[in-house]
């Protein structure tokens, strides 16, 4: 998903028009290292962008990697202005994903502690351009990505109801879809989860609601249909994710994994025994 194109926007934005500060002679060698305890991920994206720079990454770990302070991501070599360019970039984005898998790597932690089979996933809450870097960090961090696109799943959330109807929503949207894409639907309580379940919703997302809420959403929407899946969702956050664990739900989707996780200090250091 990552492209040359990706590399090349990113690098044009920090390195400008006229670089003077990176223009330093000779060859040199560097590496990606962790200041604070983490999982690793945006490895690969910031290979990318030594390697379009000319600079060669001679190690790197796997994203998913739990790293401790003073640990090494990966380790370039080549010319000193080449590794110097790319070393913003690369930092940004790597410590960028390695937060966000950081965190949800917390989450499953958090929620599987209560219940093994629950499922932490992602939104489409995302920074444009940086989706792909970013579902690819939750994956790493144990989580499941949720939907990549709009094509992924059918959702019908607030405000097709507002203009359709719950069940006309349903009915339009699942006439429209290929037998092959699920239809979830958004739901702000548990006599609306059960009438979404028993209208053909395949899984049912329980929008903002308390941990008591979901509990009876979970057996509202058991008794409408056995089949249907149900996941919580709506501000909630590592710290709560037990409680949502211990309702029953097969799935919890946290908008934070992406949208508010906080950056892996990393720091790239050239020289010595880079």
């Amino acid at each position: 998903m990552l492209t040359d194109a990706d590399v090349e926007r990113w690098l044009r934005e920090d390195v400008g028009h006229h670089d003077v500060t990176n223009d330093v002679p000779g060859e040199t060698s560097g590496r990606l290292v962790a200041k604070e305890p983490g999982v690793a991920a945006g490895v690969d994206a910031a290979s990318a962008v030594f390697d379009y720079l000319d600079a060669t990454v001679t190690e790197r770990v796997a994203d998913g990697t739990a790293v401790d302070p003073g640990d090494a991501l990966l380790r370039v070599a080549g010319p000193a202005r080449a590794v110097l360019r790319g070393e913003r970039v690369a930092v940004n984005v790597a410590a960028h994903a390695s937060g966000v898998a950081t965190r949800t790597d917390a989450a499953v932690e958090a929620a599987r502690e209560v219940d093994p089979d629950v499922r932490v996933a992602a939104t489409r809450k995302t920074t444009p351009g940086l989706r792909g870097v970013e579902k690819r960090a939750v994956a790493a961090g144990g989580g499941d990505t949720h939907r990549l696109d709009l094509s992924h799943m059918v959702m019908v959330k607030d405000n097709h109801v507002a203009e359709l109807g719950l069940t006309e929503a349903i009915e339009r949207f699942r006439e429209r879809a290929s037998f092959a894409t699920s239809v979830e639907v958004e739901v702000v309580g548990p006599e609306a989860a059960a009438r979404a379940a028993a209208a053909g919703a395949d899984v049912v997302l329980l929008d903002n609601m308390t941990p008591a809420e979901t509990a009876a959403a979970v057996e509202r929407v058991a008794a409408a249909d056995g089949d249907a899946l149900t996941e919580a969702s709506g501000g909630i956050t590592v710290e709560v994710v037990p409680d949502y664990a211990a309702t029953g739900v097969d799935m919890i989707s946290m908008g934070g994994l992406t949208h508010s996780a906080p950056a892996l200090d990393l720091s790239l250091r050239t020289g010595g025994d880079g």
